[in-house]
């Protein structure tokens, strides 16, 4: 199976810039948690919302380049895998102007039943929808 990516763009505010008048470090991770709960939101089935959720495990981002005020981002974010309650996702966020990488992350995941707050295996249903 081959993971359907999903896409999103942003626009670099003034509130994500640091003292050295570029985006700040942590500005890149909370993208990197937006675009993935907004991939969750616009492809998992509702009555799969109302059941599950997700909690952070852990982030690694490497940064490559840096962007600034002004700058049009552009995300892109998939499933790279997924094994008992905990699923692996990447992304990866440029510069739209010229499609250059400006920093890459893998985050893992921890599936969540809401009602119960404990961890749930993850089940074809769930991630049928991110799959080709």
């Amino acid at each position: 199976m081959k993971p359907i990516p999903f896409f999103d763009t942003l626009l670099v505010k003034s509130d994500v810039i640091d003292n050295l008048n570029h985006v700040n470090n942590v500005a890149y991770l909370q993208w990197v948690q937006d675009v993935g709960e907004k991939h969750w939101k616009a492809t998992a089935p509702r009555h799969i919302q109302e059941h599950y959720g997700w909690v952070v495990l852990n982030h690694y981002i490497e940064y490559k380049k840096p962007a600034f005020l002004g700058e049009e981002i552009y995300l892109k974010t998939w499933i790279a895998n997924y094994e008992g309650v905990k699923s692996e996702r990447r992304t990866e966020i440029y510069a739209k102007k010229d499609m250059v990488l400006l920093a890459q992350a893998k985050t893992l995941w921890c599936l969540i039943d809401l009602k119960k707050q404990k961890p749930q295996r993850i089940i074809e249903s769930i991630t049928q929808p991110f799959f080709d």
